[in-house]
């Protein structure tokens, strides 16, 4: 009991002063992480040529522009207790990559954990944060991703709000992506001290992981806002662990759920079905769409059919984004309500987000059979059914 009342106390005192207020994040961002793929075996090289083909690919200019380096990057201090870079692999600097990156257009992100060691046993920020994030704000960063690892044992809620603060006294905006991993709630906290904040364990590139982080988003929809997002982490979409169908129903998703879209696969050498995938406007916009309400699940059904389920969030110009989600392994039947998803008409025209085409009017509802492990992504445009006249009344009624 008296611990529990000195974390409280912990708690109360490092929250006066520190949030955040950086002006960041109005819409999810939008990039890429080096970890999903190339997990530790990262170098200047690979950053700058990842940072090409970003704008090579057209990438960058559907909004994809934090190119975020992950773990590894950092190996020591000076005498300063300075964070250098690894001097093998980034002998060119901190600062010279920032430098490079901006000039195609992009920002630049790094890495560190509320710890005493990175993930990977690299040196990390705890009580180290003013010096850090003067180093980052001098190296030109943008977004910084904070982990979670060797923790000493303390709350995310006294570990993380110093460096918000931190963060704050440099000066530069820098967006903030907590990753404590869904450990104490963070959608309940978060917002205040950070742009984004992880939901969840690291996603794996397979169907039955990426499921169990989707189904831990439901009912987190209410917390999320522009300038503070859930974060059910990185795509896998490309790495090769599922199909395209599996990779177009995870990437509707994270684009519906308003997550942070930053790819995880190697994009100097894409296959181009993935990169089509990803260069999608169409689900980008929903993502990215100004009044940034997360989508949510409206149905799921399970029984002796199979699984299936319905996904809705409303867009701007009074639009509503649906998924029909086919979690089986056979083919399944699924409709959309319009009551149910909320879109406050009888009448919808719709319009397939996948494919890139209309798909015509329809009445109450939206159905359509969906293959196994797919899903059916739509925007619907509401319309009024006008009331039939008279004549055609009498007529409905003589028949």
């Amino acid at each position: 009991e008296f611990s529990a009342i000195v974390l409280g106390v912990l708690v109360f005192l490092v929250s006066q002063g520190y949030s955040l207020n950086n002006g960041l994040g109005l819409t999810p961002p939008m990039g890429w992480n080096s970890w999903n793929h190339f997990a530790c075996n990262i170098n200047e090289v690979l950053i700058r040529d990842t940072a090409d083909a970003l704008v090579e690919t057209g990438l960058a200019a559907k909004g994809y522009v934090y190119l975020n380096l992950d773990d590894c990057w950092q190996m020591s201090r000076d005498k300063d207790n300075k964070i250098q870079p690894d001097p093998i692999y980034f002998s060119s600097g901190m600062k010279a990559l920032g430098e490079y990156i901006h000039e195609k257009g992009l920002k630049f992100g790094v890495y560190s954990s509320a710890g005493t060691k990175t993930c990977q046993g690299r040196p990390a920020s705890l009580g180290l944060e003013d010096i850090d994030a003067q180093s980052y704000a001098e190296w030109g960063v943008d977004y910084l991703k904070y982990d979670n690892c060797y923790s000493t044992g303390t709350s995310p809620k006294v570990r993380y709000p110093p460096m918000t603060e931190a963060l704050n006294k440099t000066g530069r905006p820098i967006f903030f992506s907590m990753c404590e991993w869904g450990v104490e709630d963070p959608w309940n906290w978060a917002g205040e001290y950070s742009n984004s904040w992880r939901t969840t364990k690291d996603i794996r590139d397979n169907w039955d992981d990426f499921l169990y982080i989707l189904d831990l988003q439901v009912g987190l929809e209410k917390y999320a806002k522009p300038g503070a997002w859930n974060d059910p982490d990185m795509l896998e979409v490309g790495n090769g662990g599922m199909t395209i169908n599996e990779y177009e129903a995870h990437f509707s998703l994270w684009a519906l759920l308003k997550a942070p879209l930053l790819i995880g696969a190697d994009i100097r050498n894409l296959d181009e079905k993935y990169l089509k995938l990803l260069l999608n406007e169409d689900i980008i916009a929903v993502n990215q769409d100004p009044l940034g309400i997360q989508g949510s699940r409206i149905n799921r059904e399970k029984g002796k059919d199979g699984e299936k389920e319905v996904w809705a969030g409303k867009l701007s110009e009074n639009k509503t984004a649906v998924i029909l989600f086919n979690r089986d392994s056979v083919e399944q039947n699924i409709t959309a309500s319009f009551q149910a998803v909320g879109l406050g008409a009888a009448g919808a025209s719709v319009y397939d987000i996948l494919e890139g085409k209309e798909l015509g009017n329809y009445t109450l509802h939206y159905n359509a059979t969906i293959p196994p492990h797919s899903c059916k992504f739509v925007r619907l445009t509401p319309y009024e059914i006008p009331e039939p006249t008279p004549e055609k009344k009498m007529k409905s009624w003589y028949w």
